[in-house]
């Protein structure tokens, strides 16, 4: 294990070695002008509820199962399903109790397993037996038949523990599909290049929708109202997000923090594709703002803690932020209170909409989990400076906090009627979807940021801490963290899929919160840092084009 440069003696009064980020690559310049667009005239929105009319009677009419799997499947990708949660709810319902004896073809059977367990049907794995040879392989006779691949390959990402199958499932459709890739012509070749970057269960839904859309144009089968009701709703949705930057850049700009704290990461871009990902749907504004909002915050009080302040005066930080009172901040270098000032000002933004929405449970909650987190950014940085890792285990502990999903999942409450004192109750109770999400979270984040944070070899990391804990390599260490990514993925799906009485919109987010995580730090790569990785997709989510930026 790499032994650092920094001596335990007077650790206390020094500074780790800093690191100043990269600019955001969304300056506030180009941030206004797509933020100045004006509302959608009202005759779209009129076209938008006359198309949704005419797909919910398309959708209603739909009977065998066989056509209602691929109606539902195409209004999911091209974004529409908010508008029809309950009418596909209930024709999954149907197709679920059907008797219907239907021989499915691959295709179809993957595509229905898929559905169903995605919307909480328990399905088995059994379907795909009539699939498999006598040795429990795949018939090499599927190996050509490309949409049956592409629909096993859907199907194998929503596994859990034990289903030899659906692994067998992903190696199977993985090998064959990169092999006749080169063979094919779009649209098809476009599907399973999207797909093979991210399956669709893993992959956040509104990132992919416009991609999504222009696969489905190409399609000879299109049904031409979807289409354009599908370009109507992304331009709707699009024009929401864009004016929800623009009030997110007002309040950001507003603490010019760049300039005081040129030690953080100016991310708030990024942040708000984390809102975006965790709910898409227009009604959700609070949520994607306040994520966003709590986001940045934490991620200037991470920078504070990782990548500026001393022992001494990390530990002091912590001390106020435990006493919460902003009266108490005099004795905090400059630098500090204005990170402390910040905290509270989101915190009061917090509470007053909170009060206004009948959520003020949840206030007590949130700040907790704030000082929550600085103890844990503070423990995590005294075991980094003074060399003292612990075990691998107790650090994955640690982690559980530090990964944010508390801080994060409390303060979008006041934005969801569903969530009650009970849900929060249930959140910090640490069931096993929140260990989980919350722990895969921090694998990849891991897998992208450890040679960031190792500082050129100057500071231990998680993965000095596994390679001392197991006597692996370095190399061992990285595979094995990619292994606990699928693992967390099988735990998450078998999670998702028991019945319980917490409401559904808690669990989605949490499957969520695992998806964004996957594409902001897919190919081990840290979007958040090297922001560069997420600027097309952003883009495209609030429908400019990337040579602007």
């Amino acid at each position: 294990m790499a032994t650092p440069c920094i001596a335990v003696n007077g650790v206390r009064h020094l500074r780790p070695p800093i690191t100043i980020p990269k600019p955001t690559v969304w300056p506030g310049k180009l941030l206004s002008a797509i933020c100045s667009h004006q509302q959608l005239p009202e005759k779209y929105e009129e076209d938008i509820e006359a198309l949704k009319k005419e797909a919910k009677s398309m959708l209603l009419e739909a009977a065998k199962p066989s056509k209602v799997v691929v109606l539902v499947d195409i209004i999911e990708r091209l974004g529409l399903a908010y508008h029809f949660e309950t009418e596909i709810q209930d024709k999954l319902s149907q197709v679920y109790h059907c008797e219907e004896d239907e021989d499915y073809d691959l295709f179809t059977t993957a595509l229905r397993f898929r559905l169903l367990r995605q919307h909480q049907f328990h399905v088995s794995c059994d379907d795909f037996d009539k699939f498999v040879d006598k040795n429990n392989k795949f018939k090499e006779t599927l190996s050509t038949d490309v949409e049956g691949l592409l629909s096993l390959y859907e199907a194998a990402h929503v596994r859990i523990h034990d289903e030899n199958i659906l692994d067998e499932g992903v190696m199977f459709t993985t090998c064959h599909l990169s092999r006749i890739l080169p063979e094919l012509e779009s649209p098809l070749k476009d599907k399973v290049q999207l797909a093979l970057k991210h399956s669709l269960h893993r992959s956040v839904l509104i990132i992919n929708v416009p991609f999504h859309i222009s696969i489905y144009e190409q399609d000879d089968s299109k049904d031409e109202l979807l289409l354009k009701f599908s370009k109507l709703n992304l331009m709707f949705l699009q024009n929401v997000y864009r004016n929800e930057l623009a009030e997110l850049s007002r309040w950001w700009n507003g603490f010019d923090l760049k300039s005081k704290l040129p030690y953080m990461r100016d991310r708030l871009v990024e942040c708000f594709l984390w809102g975006a990902a965790v709910h898409y749907e227009p009604k959700y504004s609070f949520v994607r703002i306040n994520v966003a909002k709590n986001m940045q915050m934490v991620s200037v009080m991470d920078d504070t803690y990782d990548n500026y302040a001393t022992l001494d005066e990390a530990q002091m930080f912590t001390q106020i932020l435990e006493r919460w009172n902003v009266e108490e901040i005099d004795v905090l270098p400059e630098y500090m209170q204005i990170v402390y000032k910040f905290v509270m000002s989101t915190y009061e933004d917090l509470k007053r909409e909170a009060i206004k929405q009948g959520k003020s449970f949840v206030v007590p909650y949130y700040s907790e989990t704030v000082k929550q987190l600085g103890r844990a950014y503070n423990k995590e940085q005294i075991w980094i400076m003074e060399r003292q890792m612990p075990s691998f285990e107790e650090y994955m502990n640690n982690s559980m906090i530090t990964s944010c999903i508390y801080v994060m999942f409390t303060s979008l409450v006041p934005g969801i009627q569903s969530i009650t004192k009970e849900t929060i109750d249930w959140l910090l109770s640490e069931p096993k979807i929140v260990i989980s999400t919350a722990k895969m979270g921090r694998h990849l984040e891991d897998l992208a940021s450890h040679e960031r944070e190792n500082r050129e070899g100057k500071l231990l990391t998680v993965v000095d801490c596994y390679m001392k804990d197991y006597g692996v390599s370095k190399e061992e260490t990285l595979c094995r963290f990619k292994q606990l990514v699928e693992n967390g993925w099988k735990d998450v799906n078998k999670e998702w899929t028991k019945e319980r009485s917490t409401p559904k919109k808690m669990v989605d987010q949490l499957v969520n919160y695992a998806r964004i995580a996957e594409i902001t730090y897919e190919n081990s790569e840290d979007g958040y840092t090297s922001s560069q990785n997420l600027a097309p997709k952003i883009a495209a989510l609030i429908g400019v084009s990337i040579n602007s930026i």
